[in-house]
């Protein structure tokens, strides 16, 4: 995790005090699952376990399942089968009591353009019940802490992107959660807000609040204690960053030609490579021990037409291991036979 300025603002949290070793996962979920219509599955089968005081990243493609995973766990949606303690409570059966002890932060935001900073606190304070006799200085406090404190006048529909979703997530601290929920919430914000952003994540952290955040961004997901990729509804591999790093096997190479495609064609087809991926004006290809080296990479992309450039190793790091988990992943998934299809019923 990063660590921001010694003396940032700290935000008055309540998170459990009990000792650790009592404490309940902040989220344990078995057979989690949620189908839209009658065969859409949105989330399948998920398993999840979540210590208290993590920073639990969710990534994946879009349409992965993601926003409807944090919503049953924030009991916003009910599951179909399946069930999720959170902080020690079903989200079947007791969401009354989960919901007093955690924050969720949507992607939609939702709060109300025409009142000010300080006048959308007011109102939620006021609808999440805090005290009135705490409310300005709870108010104070945040404002301090997500540096809106000189924009608090300011009406919410002139903010910027980044204020914004700092005022979001001020709005989702106020009644001290001891759990946050958080969909994507640096989507579309600039390179600067976001490590704003995460500034304040990563002292919420220090604090002990657990943090379950979704982010389409790898170094965002550098960030947490762990990380989850989801697909089609499925948690594939959960693991450190440092752990995720460490299976993926070989070398990775970094090729800067004329044609990255028709560059990441010929590697590709080499024997020892085992991914070969685009990532901006570069060709990243990993290759197994005993591969080939820059030399056979270059003669290989010259010999397919295309001017190189360079060739140089480059470092792994989550966006080349994502790309090597998730191909790994599905090309060990089971695939469904047509008769086993048939035998069950199921369209063709």
């Amino acid at each position: 995790m990063p660590h921001p300025e010694e003396n940032a603002a700290s935000v008055a949290t309540t998170p459990a005090t009990q000792p650790e070793q009592h404490r309940p996962p902040a989220v344990e979920a078995a057979g989690l699952t949620h189908v839209f219509g009658s065969d859409v599955y949105a989330v399948d089968d998920v398993g999840l376990l979540v210590e208290p005081g993590e920073v639990f990243g969710l990534v994946g493609p879009d349409g992965a399942g993601k926003s409807t995973l944090i919503r049953m766990l924030a009991t916003v949606l009910a599951p179909t089968s399946g069930d999720a303690y959170v902080l020690g409570h079903s989200v079947r059966g007791e969401a009354r009591r989960i919901k007093p002890l955690i924050g969720y932060m949507s992607q939609q935001f939702s709060l109300y353009p025409d009142l000010t900073v300080r006048e959308n606190l007011q109102f939620f304070a006021d609808l999440r019940g805090v005290r009135r006799s705490e409310v300005d200085a709870r108010i104070a406090r945040l404002l301090e802490f997500s540096d809106l404190t000189d924009f608090s006048d300011r009406q919410t529909q002139y903010l910027s992107g980044g204020m914004k979703q700092k005022l979001a997530l001020s709005v989702t601290l106020l009644h001290e959660p001891q759990m946050l929920f958080l969909d994507e919430p640096t989507t579309g914000v600039d390179p600067v807000s976001r490590r704003e952003f995460w500034r304040i994540i990563a002292t919420l952290h220090r604090q002990g609040i657990t943090v379950f955040v979704a982010t389409p961004y790898m170094d965002e997901a550098e960030r947490c204690t762990t990380v989850a990729f989801m697909d089609s509804g499925a948690i594939l591999f959960a693991d450190s960053p440092a752990g995720l790093k460490r299976r993926v096997p070989g070398t990775l190479f970094e090729i800067e030609s004329t044609d990255e495609r028709a560059a990441q064609r010929a590697v590709g087809a080499l024997p020892g490579v085992t991914n070969a991926a685009l990532f901006g004006d570069l060709v990243r290809v990993l290759v197994a021990d005993g591969g080939p080296g820059e030399l056979e990479l270059r003669r290989v992309v010259h010999s397919a037409g295309v001017n190189v450039r360079d060739v140089h190793p480059g470092r792994i790091d989550m966006e080349a291991t994502f790309a090597y988990l998730a191909e790994q992943a599905r090309a060990e998934a089971p695939s469904v036979e047509p008769e086993s299809v048939e035998e069950t019923g199921g369209d063709a």
